[in-house]
C-alpha cells in the first residue's frame, strides 16, 4: 500500500469517474467514416484531449468550430451506457466538497450532461476545454484546477487515465496516480504517473491529518503485468 498526503485531488472525468466509451466510440466513429478517416485511429487520438483538437490535427483546413458543433451535438446526445467506474461515488462521497474538483476535456455542457447521467455529483467549480485556452497535454487545466481550489498544483493529486492528462498532470507540477481504464500500462508509465492502479475503488481516504492534509492510500499496480 502506499499512502500520501495532499491538499486536494484533481480529477479527470472520461475514463477515471465515468465511462462513456460507447458513447465516443459511436460519436467519433460516424465523424470519421463520413471523413473517409480511420475510426479507431481517431477514437483513440480523440481520448483525454479537447474534442476540436483532434479535428485541427484531421482536418486542418476545415470549418472547426463547424465540426466541433457536431460532434458535441452527438456526445450531448448519446448518453447510451455513460456509467460510473467503480469506486468513483464512494470516493467522491468520501471527500470534503472543497478539496476536490473535476478537470475534463470536455466542454461544460458535456460534462454536466454525463456526471448527471451517471448520477455523480457536479462540483460547484470545475474546470472544462470551455474554460482553458490550452488544453491537456498543457497544464494549464490543472493549474487552474488547483487554483479554484485555492491550493498549489504541487500540493495536489491528479487521478487520470490518459497519457496527455497525465502529461498535463505533471507539467503542472503534481503527483499523478494513473487508473488503467482505458490505456495500458506501459503507455501510463511512459507517460510519466507515479503511481498506477486498476481504478478509483482502489483508492481510500482517510481523515485529516494534523495539518489538514488529506490522507490517500492505495495500491500500486506498477509491478502488475501489463493489459
Amino acid at each position: 500500500m502506499t499512502l500520501i498526503t495532499c491538499s486536494a485531488l484533481l480529477f479527470d472525468l472520461d475514463g477515471v469517474l465515468i465511462d462513456s466509451t460507447p458513447a465516443v466510440i459511436r460519436v467519433w466513429s460516424r465523424w470519421a467514416i463520413a471523413r473517409g478517416l480511420d475510426p479507431e485511429e481517431v477514437v483513440r487520438a480523440a481520448h483525454g484531449r479537447p474534442s476540436i483538437a483532434t479535428i485541427r490535427d484531421y482536418l486542418p483546413h476545415a470549418d472547426h468550430e463547424s465540426e466541433n458543433l457536431e460532434v458535441e451535438h452527438g456526445e450531448l446526445t448519446d448518453l447510451n451506457g455513460v456509467v460510473p467506474l467503480p469506486g468513483a461515488r464512494e470516493l467522491l462521497s468520501a471527500l470534503p466538497l472543497n478539496r476536490w474538483t473535476i478537470v475534463t476535456s470536455c466542454t461544460r455542457a458535456l460534462a454536466k450532461v454525463r456526471l448527471r447521467a451517471a448520477g455523480l455529483p457536479i462540483p460547484e467549480r470545475l474546470v472544462t476545454a470551455s474554460d482553458v485556452k490550452n488544453g491537456k497535454p498543457d497544464p494549464e487545466p490543472y493549474l487552474k484546477g488547483a487554483s479554484l481550489l485555492g491550493v498549489s498544483a504541487q500540493d495536489c493529486v491528479v487521478v487520470e487515465d490518459a497519457p496527455a492528462g497525465i502529461r498535463a498532470g505533471k507539467a503542472a507540477g503534481a503527483q499523478v496516480i494513473a487508473c488503467r481504464t482505458t490505456a495500458p500500462k506501459s503507455e501510463l508509465k511512459a507517460a510519466g504517473g507515479d503511481w498506477i492502479v486498476d481504478n478509483c475503488k482502489s483508492i481510500s481516504v482517510s481523515p485529516s491529518d494534523a495539518h489538514g492534509h488529506l490522507c490517500i492510500e492505495w495500491t500500486d499496480n506498477r509491478s502488475v503485468p501489463d493489459r
